[in-house]
């Protein structure tokens, strides 16, 4: 499975909302379909969209004819600032804009950009593809023989668009450890990724898995039916505060209060310093339909109203580690993660 692939100058999407059911694939020319792309969730997960983005602001750079090196980077601005509205919450997105920003200032011309462009977004991808892996290699440490995992969402290869992905990723690595494990999903509403796509993924892998509602969550870990929980994260704040699909936050506290592991596996990419505490993750807002339609049709009275939030915050009391490529992190927070970030700084640099 290859959720995201760029080849001939074109952006290649296995589409996330038709799955399980139909595996479509979106040929992408223009950057603006790459932007409606994951604003519709056809792609998301915050590494994926992190790499979807680098290849759409790639196919941007194609689309301009500005001569000029100073008018091309104008125009660019455009295109990154179409990306940067996409979606708020996901740290990665932004990760992966302030580097082609960055890729694009190095270029004399039009040309250089464009190559430019187009190099660092296949180096942010082959860059996720060895993180996600030796991130599973690292948090299968944490999981024994016989193990069963409570996740929420879905954090495997689609969530990445690499081999390997970040909560899954770990389970997956398990899994080819030899350990038997098994997962109990929850739907993840209201757009049911763990339904959809969590299943999907794991039926793909041969890794027994149980499909539970939202609400069931509390009930089997009340009743020791679950080991530890495992999640990813859309951004994590320098305190170890951690927003990821919402309803993960309730999961935390159960845990918490029953006395089991919560572990929070993401790439350095969805670490940003620069933001003190979850209380200053943006939190996106998505359509009341998701809440008040499902498959397209009403479930609500007409007249009632809905909020859709697509993320919480869980807060970092509640997490037992945070499993990155540099290693498990533990409380405290705020020196481990700042550590880790700088030493993933200093791989980073050339030579």
């Amino acid at each position: 499975m290859k959720p995201i692939q760029w080849s001939g100058g074109k952006l290649r999407l296995l589409d996330q909302t038709a799955l399980p059911h139909q595996e479509i694939y979106l040929e992408i020319s223009d950057y603006r379909e790459a932007v409606r792309a994951i604003k519709a969730l056809q792609v998301r997960g915050a590494p994926a969209i992190g790499i979807a983005a680098g290849y759409g602001i790639a196919l941007g750079a194609r689309s301009i004819k500005a001569s000029s090196i100073k008018a091309f980077q104008k125009e660019m601005e455009h295109v990154l600032e179409d990306f940067a509205a996409s979606r708020p919450t996901a740290v990665n997105l932004f990760w992966t804009i302030n580097r082609m920003r960055r890729a694009l200032s190095t270029a004399d011309s039009r040309g250089e950009a464009v190559e430019a462009l187009e190099k660092e977004a296949r180096l942010i991808q082959r860059q996720q593809s060895a993180a996600m892996a030796v991130l599973s290699r690292i948090g299968s440490s944490l999981i024994d023989d016989n193990c069963t995992i409570l996740t929420h969402c879905n954090t495997g290869q689609l969530a990445t668009g690499v081999e390997y992905g970040t909560a899954l990723g770990v389970i997956k690595a398990a899994a080819e450890q030899g350990k038997k494990v098994s997962v109990y999903a929850d739907e993840t509403r209201p757009l049911l990724q763990g339904a959809r796509l969590t299943t999907w993924e794991l039926e793909r892998l041969k890794i027994p898995v149980t499909l539970i509602t939202d609400s069931m969550a509390g009930h089997f870990i009340s009743r020791g039916k679950i080991d530890c929980v495992l999640v990813g994260a859309d951004r994590i704040a320098a305190n170890g505060d951690t927003a990821n699909k919402i309803g993960t936050y309730s999961v935390a506290v159960l845990a918490g209060e029953n006395g089991i592991p919560f572990y929070v596996a993401a790439p350095l990419s969805s670490i940003d310093i620069s933001i003190v505490s979850g209380d200053h993750i943006p939190i996106e807002e998505r359509g009341r339909e998701e809440v008040l339609e499902f498959q397209g049709q009403r479930i609500a009275p007409q007249k009632v109203r809905a909020a859709n939030p697509a993320f919480d915050v869980t807060p970092h009391r509640y997490i037992t580690a945070i499993v990155t490529e540099k290693g498990i992190i533990r409380p405290p927070y705020k020196r481990n993660l700042k550590s880790a970030m700088q030493e993933g700084q200093q791989c980073r640099k050339p030579g």
